[in-house]
């Protein structure tokens, strides 16, 4: 992970820390090239955590919009998925 990854979750935790009373219903927006393998790697992330999960394609079906309704138990555990999820190449988070 290079510096700037770094500085930008230390200041995420930060910030979900300071705004967020934990356990809490917290929203992920990611964009991602339409392809089936790339939309359900971020379904299959939250598997069996309670998520909602919308999915919209762009008009011209070239990105796939997801939004993410979860409850995640601390600040450490948002910044593990958007880490885990930071693999899919083209992924995009809002």
């Amino acid at each position: 992970m290079n510096k700037e990854t770094e500085d930008f979750y230390i200041r995420l935790k930060s910030e979900l820390e300071e705004s967020t009373t934990w356990p809490a219903l917290y929203l992920y927006k990611f964009i991602v090239p339409t392809n089936a393998t790339n939309v359900n790697t971020v379904e299959n992330a939250f598997n069996n955590m309670g998520a909602v999960i919308k999915t919209h394609a762009s008009k011209t079906g070239k990105y796939t919009s997801i939004s993410i309704h979860v409850t995640m138990q601390n600040a450490d555990k948002v910044i593990e998925k958007y880490q885990e999820l930071a693999t899919i190449e083209g992924i995009i988070s809002l």
